[in-house]
C-alpha cells in the first residue's frame, strides 16, 4: 500500500485522535481510509440518483413510488 504524508488542521487532528482514543479505529490511517470509502460510496449513490433523474426526465414519468425509490436508495447506501 502506498504511503502518503498529509497534514491536518488542529481541529481535524484533534477529532481524529478522539476517534482513536474512543477505540473506534486503531490508527489515523484506518480512519482516513474509512472516510474515503464512505465518500466513494456517497459519490456512487449520487451518480445512481443522477442517472435515475436523467432517465426520468427523458421518459417523463416513473412507475416507482417515492417509497420504492427511497427503499432502493437506502439499500444502495447500506451496501
Amino acid at each position: 500500500m502506498p504511503r502518503q504524508s498529509i497534514s491536518f488542521s488542529k481541529p481535524n487532528d484533534e477529532w481524529l485522535k478522539a476517534q482513536i482514543n474512543n477505540e473506534e479505529y486503531s490508527s489515523k490511517s484506518e480512519l482516513v481510509n474509512d472516510l474515503i470509502r464512505q465518500a466513494r460510496k456517497q459519490y456512487a449513490h449520487i451518480d445512481w440518483i443522477r442517472a435515475k433523474l436523467e432517465k426520468s426526465e427523458r421518459s417523463g414519468f416513473t412507475s416507482e413510488t417515492k417509497e420504492q425509490i427511497l427503499k432502493q436508495s437506502k439499500s444502495l447506501l447500506n451496501g
